[in-house]
């Protein structure tokens, strides 16, 4: 069998399915996908919250409680406080129902997701970190989303084991922090990214080993660099006062200058570590994976794959998932896998189909909740043998009985849920990052979008009339509400308006920083524009110095995410290592 050419059935763009992509759906019992890589990835994430908090009730009985939660009070699903979905005060069995064959599969299993208690917030042994979302042991933390074990932290992302951390994204084991990207092991860095054991500096692109540096790429056990420019101690301390950071306007003419001075260096096509055989970017420790991205401990046999930790294998279109899980297809959030198809939110599961939120389970069938259970279908008990049966019957009434969105996308057996039985709207979830849309163009699709409410606030400053130095700032800045600069005028999700609190006054007063003029959400859409596309071009190296082993301008291509209409110079790996190691 050879390669085969699909057009997705949502974006309506073709996609190539591999001979060896035929062995793995063959191997798994599925039929190939109708959508492509990308709009699958989007589907997956219009099911995940992550930002969007809300306060409503416990539900659970004897309890009524406010709580944080994921879930809006209007939204039409039973939600329990952490506390009490742990409880064993429930069993997901009593919500047990016969299938029924004169209706759809999707129409059976949303109506049980709707009546299973599900988690408000999942949001573990958190102190003082109430507002913090798929976490796990954070301390005096607020917003920080999807970070486990920090201290001291504010609206930030995917942060581990670090303090003092403000506005970061993908940062671990660092300290004093501030629009940090993807850096490790760093001290009172600021403005920085792709940047490992650094301190003291601002203003590093891909720069290792270095310390007291500003406006610096591509430099690794450096010190007294402004502009990548050697300078003695002193010389560095009197010349650093000419940059300003303290000041607004000063601190945005720099980042201007330092952007098109960082065009200026070769970047490599993909960051690939100790791996063979892959294409993608941000990949370690892998072998034979393609179309992935943020790979971290390991990744084998595998396709599209996107935040995969601690080892997977044989593993096609998952994400947010790891743990040694094998043989998973369209899953978000498998802890760990194995066999796990169609589904979300499994802890520790074996042979598990269109089932969510279930930890040490096997053998479930379109589940919702369960705990320590198998062989049950639609939360209901079955023996080994009825379950087998059964489960070979729904499948083929899944292909006969096919479900049609509002969008006119066709789901038989071997398609993720719906998007539009997700319990949020697009515009609540990640996939609005991925791919954002607007009202008009979300129902354009048949695609449920949230609408602008108004804001029970009075704004008492605009962010323009914000003071330009954090010098002039008075503590009662704290009591105001300011306006955000975009005010919604964006597809960001703006908040309108946001306030400082006294923790983060500290912060920016202890690191000199002025004062953001956006509100935490339109913040963090800037950091995530930073990074790279979750998508790949074929490209050659742009490299034209002989000096690197070759006549006239280096031939050799390579996938990157890079799209060839950016002015970066991309090189391959070869060209790259002898340009800036």
């Amino acid at each position: 069998m050879g390669p085969e050419m699909k057009t997705c059935q949502n974006c309506k763009q073709n996609f190539i399915i591999e001979p060896e992509d035929f062995s793995f759906y063959e191997k798994i019992k599925v039929p190939p996908p109708t959508f492509c890589p990308e709009c699958s990835l989007v589907r997956r994430m219009a099911f995940r919250n992550e930002r969007t908090l809300y306060r409503r009730k416990c539900q659970a009985p004897g309890h009524s409680e406010d709580m944080l939660s994921i879930f809006s009070p209007d939204k039409d699903a039973t939600i329990y406080c952490h506390s009490a979905w742990w409880g064993d005060s429930w069993d997901g069995l009593n919500y047990g129902r016969d299938y029924d064959f004169s209706k759809n599969f999707f129409e059976q299993i949303n109506l049980l997701w709707k009546e299973v208690p599900d988690i408000g917030l999942f949001n573990i042994n958190p102190v003082n970190s109430d507002y913090c979302s798929i976490t796990e042991g954070n301390k005096n933390c607020y917003l920080v989303i999807g970070g486990d074990f920090n201290e001291d932290s504010l609206y930030s992302a995917f942060i581990f084991n670090s303090k003092f951390l403000v506005d970061s994204y993908w940062v671990s084991k660092s300290e004093w922090n501030y629009e940090a990207i993807d850096c490790i092991s760093c001290s009172k860095l600021l403005y920085s990214r792709y940047c490992e054991g650094c301190y003291g500096s601002a203003f590093l692109f891909n720069c290792r080993n270095c310390h007291d540096c500003f406006g610096c790429v591509n430099l690794s056990n450096k010190s007294y660099c402004i502009f990548n420019e050697q300078y003695s101690r002193e010389e560095y301390l009197f010349k650093i006062k000419e940059f300003n950071i303290s000041s607004y306007q000063e601190l945005n003419n720099i980042k201007s200058t330092f952007n098109e001075f960082n065009k200026k260096f070769p970047r490599r096509f993909a960051k690939i570590i100790k791996s063979v055989d892959v294409t993608g970017d941000d990949i370690e420790e892998s072998k034979n994976c393609k179309n992935s991205f943020s790979i971290f401990g390991g990744a084998e046999d595998s396709r599209n794959l996107w935040l995969v930790y601690s080892s997977v294998k044989n593993c096609y279109e998952i994400d947010h998932s790891g743990l040694s899980s094998t043989d998973c297809y369209e899953v978000s959030s498998a802890y760990p896998g194995n066999r796990v198809l169609m589904s979300r939110f499994i802890f520790g599961g074996y042979n598990i189909e269109y089932s969510y939120n279930c930890h040490n389970c096997s053998n479930l069938f379109g589940c919702i909740g369960l705990r320590n259970k198998q062989y049950c279908i639609l939360n209901k008990q079955y023996s080994k043998e009825d379950y087998e049966t059964f489960v070979e019957k729904i499948k083929n009434h899944m292909d006969e009985n096919r479900y049609v969105d509002r969008g006119g996308r066709i789901y038989g057996y071997g398609e993720f849920f719906p998007i539009e039985i997700s319990p949020f709207f697009y515009n609540e979830t990640v996939a609005q990052e991925l791919k954002p849309m607007s009202k008009v163009e979300a129902e354009e699709i048949g695609i449920k979008f949230m609408e602008s409410s108004d804001r029970n606030y009075k704004i008492t400053i605009n962010s323009q009339d914000l003071p330009d130095s954090i010098e002039a700032v008075a503590d009662s800045i704290i009591n105001d509400v300011i306006s955000c600069n975009h005010n919604g005028k964006c597809s960001h999700e703006c908040s309108t308006a946001f306030k400082i609190t006294k923790t983060e006054l500290e912060f920016y007063r202890n690191l000199k920083i002025p004062l953001p003029h956006l509100c935490p959400n339109c913040r963090h859409y800037e950091r995530l524009s930073q990074r790279n596309p979750m998508k790949l071009w074929h490209r050659s190296c742009m490299c034209t110095q002989e000096s690197h082993g070759h006549e006239g301008k280096c031939e050799v291509e390579f996938e990157t995410s890079y799209a060839p209409d950016r002015p970066e110079i991309i090189y391959c790996e070869k060209c790259y290592q002898q340009e800036v190691i």
